[in-house]
């Protein structure tokens, strides 16, 4: 992995549709009208409906797996999410859209034996569209 650093890897396309909005916002509670009323949405500068900021960052995994080429690390018992040192949404995600994840390794440190942190850029591109919908810096603790 630490050869990877600086690499940059991109998964497919993947679809985000209403019925993924719909049941993010009954799993969180946020039915703010421009995520689930297509019709009143309409009347917004977005014209539709649009991702929730926090699901277009839950697809992370998704998208993950949707890499390629993606490295994989023999051993891995289990992987955890650690935080994240800054996350940005820069544009919405209108239902519909294709979106794909770029992820670029930063960095890959042993934190003590069996115990592994990474960080990576994580871009998340809307197909079609010249600026990304977030970009964030996240940490995962790897433990093999």
């Amino acid at each position: 992995m630490a050869q990877r650093i600086g690499m940059e890897t991109i998964s497919d396309w993947v679809e985000v549709t209403q019925e993924m909005i719909d049941k993010f916002a009954d799993a969180t509670g946020d039915h703010q009208f421009i995520h689930v009323d297509p019709e009143r949405a309409k009347m917004t500068p977005f014209g539709g409906t649009i991702a929730h900021g926090f699901l277009t960052l839950s697809l992370m995994p998704l998208l993950a797996s949707k890499v390629p080429d993606r490295p994989e690390i023999e051993g891995v018992k289990m992987g955890v999410n650690y935080g994240g040192n800054k996350v940005r949404f820069l544009q919405p995600v209108r239902s519909g859209k294709r979106v794909r994840g770029r992820f670029k390794l930063l960095s890959f440190d042993e934190k003590r034996p069996g115990q592994w942190q990474q960080v990576n850029e994580f871009t998340v591109e809307i197909e079609g569209e010249d600026k990304p919908a977030m970009i964030a810096e996240w940490i995962s603790q790897i433990f093999v």
